[in-house]
């Protein structure tokens, strides 16, 4: 019985170490695209847009009930 869990053991771990890298690649290329576009764009714009975005969203103060 050990031998057949042993050997169901060994074919899952070949399994999961020679489909891992293939099923992580479309991942990998997506974040490493992201990253080039976030990179693309000059620091500046990004500070430049957070600061309207929270100036567009920004709470107003509650007052006080009449």
């Amino acid at each position: 019985m050990i031998r057949i869990v042993l050997w169901v053991l060994a074919a899952l771990y070949l399994l999961l170490v020679g489909l891992w890298p293939a099923a992580l690649a479309p991942v990998a290329l997506t974040l490493t695209g992201g990253a080039t576009l976030i990179a693309a764009i000059p620091a500046s714009v990004w500070v430049a847009a957070v600061a309207i975005a929270w100036l567009k969203r920004k709470p107003t103060p509650a007052t006080p009930a009449a």
